[in-house]
């Protein structure tokens, strides 16, 4: 069928299963060529497709309510609610969302880009729909990765104690970005091979009613051996003992079954937990082969030989410099260990996990403990390194606070993807980081200019005996600097002067340097003098130069690739203010708004951080140009 031409899912209803089964040979052919030129996340989409079909066919949404964690395996789902025009804007910039976004389709009724959280917001929309007396399924579909994380687990204690009638789809295709680690994951392995418990039970119910009762004594009998089988048949019980009932597990493929199951479900009061069994990158062989997580999103890609087309001779990405200078430094210190939380790809950690796999440690979808973890290490005077993503850093703020800081502990903290990533979008910006970092005692937060600076501020954070320390470094790739071949470290709290100038001064770190180094060029043509200085210590900052600075009546520009809240440009001011200097301070940064996805260029450009801008903002602030005015 024409896909583009879908406008929402009821044409489903009636269609048979062999109309079903061709349905989602073209919805997978339509995923694999869209997303070799948009790139995606291609690998969890392709192992959901009849899955979706099947609850669309048997369920009636908006009115029945999908809730898809993480939301990353939602393309179907957009297919199917008539935005399959719109797959060539993907994950780009003004285009469809690569993500469930409400203002795109009522469809979408819950946003998310982190994991782990539609069982919580599932049970508040059951709680409002029995306040409000409505009738409709609540089905939250979360992936066996994403049971990992705490609120999860969290939720489903509540929703087993509430017995809300609610019915949450397990989606089980053994791995979440990586390959998916912990006891839970065991558990659900055994539950793999368990598949006779279901009939088994339903069995066993049939012939005790065929019984003629005879007495309590057997009766109770009875209903205990029919309890206590799944014992016997399921390894743990764990889903049942939390009061939920378990159906499964059933093949995420096979439309009859799935079919089957929704109906048992529909007719069961309480809280339902159906174990669906997928194959990631279903219908799309280097996809299905993959072990490690590299097609759980990727980039552009040929489609014959599944090669990913990547810049020939660019510069190592920043994840792969920290990550294997850190493993450099590990194999002189034996104290080093590195933690993720389910990132070991995206962090550029299989090297170190293949070299000093008794040194690395991924945690799963679990943030938390990855931090909490590393400050137990830090305690016994190990040398943590914890890899994170900025965004995910926001969900261990507390045990960054308590347990890391308040201690005083020796965690390094590698924040990956720091500053604006592009087509992910609003969920996965790395801009929150230092505003919520910034003001809490004993850290010390730095972000270097290039890479070769990058790979001596690993050197200088594992060496840092003083307490907690982190780094933060973009996504993609470095400029291509030549590298010294032996590491120092770099004094805390020193900025470093790039550009000398006497008529104004910016102060700037990270990605946003080139930026202002072009800008004082073109001021400089224009006769204007501005020093260019690199603040790479973003908290402590050099006090001594910034007292030089404002000593001099400089006005000065701050600029972050950051929330402009408490950020960087906040703490220059604050220092002003505490020792009572007058200078004219501008800022620039992110505004107070959550960013979109696009380029990161389209993105700096829509909020006015370019070249031009930093031109007319100096211009502003400079005596010299407003004596000329």
């Amino acid at each position: 069928m024409d896909l583009l031409s879908i406008k929402d899912p009821s044409f489903l209803k009636t269609m048979n299963t062999s109309q079903l089964k061709e349905l989602s040979k073209e919805i997978r052919s339509f995923l694999i060529e869209n997303l070799s030129k948009t790139g995606g996340h291609i690998g969890p989409n392709l192992g959901v497709v009849e899955l979706t079909i099947a609850l669309h066919k048997c369920f009636d949404s908006p009115k029945d309510k999908f809730l898809w964690d993480v939301g990353h395996q939602s393309y179907v789902h957009k297919i199917l609610t008539g935005r399959a025009d719109q797959f060539t804007t993907l994950r780009q910039y003004k285009g469809l969302s690569g993500f469930p976004k409400m203002c795109e389709s009522e469809h979408d009724v819950w946003e998310t880009g982190h994991s782990s959280t539609s069982l919580s917001a599932a049970m508040g929309m059951a709680i409002a729909r029995d306040i409000k007396k409505e009738k409709s399924y609540i089905v939250p579909i979360i992936g066996d990765g994403a049971l990992t994380g705490g609120m999860a687990l969290e939720a489903l204690n509540h929703i087993g104690h509430e017995k809300k009638d609610l019915i949450v789809i397990l989606n089980d295709n053994e791995m979440s970005i990586a390959p998916n680690v912990g006891a839970l994951h065991n558990i659900l392995g055994r539950l793999r091979t368990a598949n006779k418990y279901q009939w088994a039970k339903d069995e066993l119910e049939n012939l005790l009613k065929k019984i003629p009762a005879v007495g309590g004594k057997l009766a109770a009998t009875a209903e205990r051996l029919k309890d206590s089988m799944k014992y016997f048949l399921v390894s743990g019980i764990f889903f049942e003992e939390l009061g939920f009932t378990y159906l499964g597990p059933v093949d995420g493929h096979n439309f009859d079954a799935l079919f089957e199951q929704f109906q048992y479900a529909k007719k069961t009061k309480g809280p339902i937990l159906l174990h669906v069994i997928t194959k990631k990158g279903k219908g799309y062989e280097p996809a299905e082969n993959d072990t490690i997580g590299t097609w759980h999103g990727t980039g552009q890609y040929k489609i014959e030989t599944g090669d990913l087309i990547k810049p020939v001779g660019a510069p190592p990405a920043w994840s792969k410099l920290v990550s294997d200078t850190v493993l450099r430094l590990a194999k002189k210190d034996d104290r080093i260990v590195a933690i993720t939380p389910a990132m070991p790809v995206g962090s550029k950690l299989e090297k170190f996990a293949e070299e000093l796999p008794d040194r690395m440690y991924d945690v799963g979808i679990a943030e938390q403990h990855a931090a909490t973890l590393a400050a137990g290490l830090a305690t016994q005077k190990m040398k943590p390194f914890l890899a994170i993503y900025s965004t995910f850093l926001q969900r261990a703020y507390d045990q960054v606070v308590h347990d890391i800081c308040r201690q005083n502990l020796n965690v390094f903290i590698g924040i990956d993807r720091a500053g604006l990533v592009g087509a992910d979008g609003e969920t996965h910006q790395g801009v929150f980081d230092i505003a919520f970092l910034r003001h809490i005692p004993n850290l010390v937060l730095m972000m270097p200019k290039d890479e070769n600076e990058g790979q001596h501020m690993v050197n200088t954070a594992i060496q840092y005996d003083d307490g907690p320390i982190a780094m933060r470094f973009p996504r993609g790739n470095g400029y291509g600097v030549p590298m010294d071949r032996e590491l120092r470290t770099i004094p805390i709290g020193t900025w470093e002067i790039l550009r000398e100038g006497k008529d104004a001064a910016i102060l700037t770190f990270g990605t946003t340097i080139p930026m202002a180094l072009e800008a004082a060029n073109l001021l400089q043509k224009q006769g204007l003098s501005v020093k260019v200085i690199n603040a790479r210590f973003i908290k402590p900052m050099d006090e001594n130069m910034l007292h030089d600075l404002f000593s001099l009546n400089l006005p000065i520009l701050t600029i972050e690739e950051a929330v402009l809240q408490g950020g960087f440009g906040s703490a220059v001011i604050e220092y002003a203010h505490d020792h009572g200097f007058t200078n004219t301070i501008d800022r620039m940064g992110i505004p107070d708004q959550f960013i979109e996805h696009g380029s990161v260029n389209q993105l700096l450009q829509e909020i006015g951080m370019t070249t031009e801008e930093v031109v007319k903002k100096v211009q502003a602030i400079a005596p010299k140009i407003q004596k000329r005015a």
